[in-house]
């Protein structure tokens, strides 16, 4: 059996990109670990954790903005690509936060802003100096509407940007209005802007790959062409002066080509990996043209269908939650694991990142300590099982949860948060204010940022005893924490580590392999069958098959027909992996066909119809 499996991906996955059946980690590194007490976390910090990041299993970091910036949105606001913010460190810091990754075969890859840059980019400063300026073109102005006795200024169409108010903001000195789809201190570049593109390539990419940074997630990376036209979105917001429109920016008219391009002139040479954020791109016809390797644009998108559960409509209702059943977590999952199949494409797997609440609070039950760490292993098992490449945030891995409902609106620092608030406390709609509290309890990006709980010691030894963290740290950093887990067996943080390593194990199935859901209407059992792509069981030429089984209920649920369902005998199905410790004593029988027990509260198991490899 070893040996035919080892053949199989000789011929196989030799031939696959080696960023398939990698596993990424995000670091937000103001809230990784503070190396010098100033309360805000730093590259060397982030260097001091990267044995950590091995032995959880990481192929490559991918570190969130840290170049200089303002910080009016935690550094997707960048002043300088070619400075890094003085608190994270130094230029050398980064080099030699690659230097430590490459020498424990480790990548890195940083995170790419080139939507928009800060107000405080000497390109904007040009360009907003006059409007004869050689760089007046690298952004988007536009003048101003007036009424119809000429008296009253509006801006030049009513579009809702997404932290809330309009995309355009009027400049006093040259007498009109840029556009911002974010906050006025990010003003987008302008991409049709053949000039401003290789400025965009040389300055930002070409500067840190020579450093040997291994590639980048892209940020916004459809919005980068807008309609021309520029015209008023349709009025769905009676309640308000400013109209969603992302038909006017996502995905637009020249989009292929500027990917293609940046592809062509800067990722292919250097042989850099991309992920780009697809956002509002629902559809997977939309999605196939960014990831085909044919079109030769980017390698990885993160698609939200499943990330943004429980949202608003995404701009004025974002954060009045909306509840969802689990038939619907499932239906949106297998889309976006499935919709590859019979393409060139390629899928990435992720339920948590710095715009979002935390997995264990959103999808699992952290109501209790019992519930809480059932339910993250359960959350472990989904993601190790996922066809595509596996992203982890930081804090995931050992189960940090949201910020204290106890925790009042101040300790929200986020523009999104503070935006939404504002703006529901403008509406003087008491029952919006509730609501929007009670939304961002839950979905708010502040939960995600919060410092991440290495120990019991003082700010969760994040940082300094004596030191204010930027943001405040959990209160619940003595029970969950990374020291206390480290060397438990029965800890989320151990049984990560396990599952990642039967997911590299056995990738055909799990990285690799088809994905078949189960009884999609079940509300409380999520049951679907991974399915190799090569059939290499070498039992009656059946392809390799994992029944992966979830109870997400607090009640008892039946296994069911486990080898129906995997299309075997009884006596060949076997045990791979379960959360729970109580199925340790019924391995040896278990192991053998059964007898299987039902799957207790928030309870996961992986079945299989081929004997796993002794280790």
């Amino acid at each position: 059996m070893g040996s035919l499996i080892s053949d199989y991906e000789n011929r196989y996955f030799g031939k696959q990109p080696w960023w398939k059946d990698a596993l990424f980690y995000q670091v937000y590194p103001a809230s990784f670990k503070d190396s010098n007490g100033d309360g805000w976390g730093d590259l060397p910090g982030l260097i001091s954790k990267i044995d950590y990041l091995e032995e959880l299993g990481v192929d490559v970091v991918w570190v969130s903005p840290i170049f200089e910036s303002p910080q009016k949105d935690m550094g997707y606001d960048v002043s300088d690509y070619q400075k890094i913010y003085a608190p994270y460190g130094t230029v050398e810091d980064v080099d030699t936060l690659l230097e430590e990754c490459h020498k424990r075969g480790m990548k890195v890859i940083l995170d790419l802003v080139v939507n928009h840059t800060s107000v405080e980019h000497e390109w904007f400063k040009e360009s907003r100096s006059s409007k004869d300026n050689p760089k007046r073109d690298w952004y988007i102005w536009k003048p101003a509407r007036y009424d119809h006795n000429g008296k009253k200024r509006h801006p030049p169409t009513n579009w809702r940007g997404y932290f809330a108010g309009p995309t355009w903001t009027w400049d006093e000195q040259t007498q009109e209005y840029y556009l911002h789809l974010y906050a006025p201190d990010q003003p987008d570049l302008n991409w049709d802007n053949a000039e401003c593109r290789e400025a965009i390539y040389e300055k930002t990419m070409r500067f840190w790959l020579d450093r040997g940074v291994d590639g980048f997630r892209i940020d916004t990376v459809n919005k980068y062409s807008k309609r021309t036209d520029f015209v008023d979105a349709p009025i769905t917001d009676h309640t308000s002066p400013h109209q969603p429109a992302p038909e006017m920016w996502c995905n637009g008219p020249r989009i292929h080509e500027f990917i293609h391009e940046m592809n062509r002139n800067i990722l292919a040479p250097y042989n850099a990996v991309s992920v780009g954020e697809l956002s509002l791109t629902p559809h997977p016809h939309q999605v196939i043209p960014y990831v085909s390797a044919q079109a030769q644009e980017l390698d990885m998108v993160f698609e939200f269908s499943v990330i943004r559960l429980g949202n608003g409509n995404g701009f004025g209702a974002k954060y009045i939650y909306d509840p969802f059943p689990l038939s619907t977590l499932k239906r949106l999952t297998a889309k976006w694991q499935s919709f590859i199949e019979g393409t060139d494409a390629w899928a990435t797997a992720f339920c948590e990142n710095h715009d979002n609440g935390r997995a264990v609070s959103r999808f699992g039950d952290a109501s209790t300590p019992e519930l809480w760490s059932r339910s993250a292993k359960t959350i472990a098992l989904w993601q190790a099982t996922m066809t595509g490449t596996l992203f982890l945030y930081q804090g995931q891995e050992i189960g940090m949860t949201n910020m204290p409902p106890s925790w009042g609106v101040e300790e929200y620092k986020d523009i999104e948060s503070s935006n939404f608030y504002a703006e529901a406390v403008q509406s003087g709609d008491g029952e919006r204010v509730r609501k929007t509290i009670d939304g961002l309890r839950i979905l708010a990006r502040d939960h995600a940022r919060i410092p991440f709980q290495w120990s019991d010691e003082p700010n969760a030894g994040f940082s300094d005893a004596g030191a204010k963290p930027w943001m405040r740290v959990h209160d619940d950093y003595v029970a969950i924490n990374a020291a206390k887990q480290r060397h438990d067996p029965d800890s989320i943080l151990s049984f990560y580590k396990h599952v990642l390593k039967l997911r590299k194990r056995y990738k055909d199935v799990f990285v690799f392999g088809a994905h078949k859901l189960l009884d999609p209407d079940d509300e409380e059992v999520w049951a679907y069958v991974k399915e190799s792509p090569c059939p290499v069981n070498g039992r009656d030429g059946m392809p390799r098959k994992a029944l992966v089984m979830m109870n997400f209920s607090r009640s008892e649920r039946d296994v069911g027909d486990i080898a129906n369902a995997l299309g075997c005998k009884e006596g060949d199905v076997h045990l791979l992996v379960g959360t729970a410790d109580s199925l340790d004593s019924d391995r040896t029988t278990a192991s053998k066909g059964g007898p299987w027990p039902g799957l207790a509260a928030w309870e996961g198991r992986v079945y299989t119809n081929f004997e796993p490899l002794m280790t």
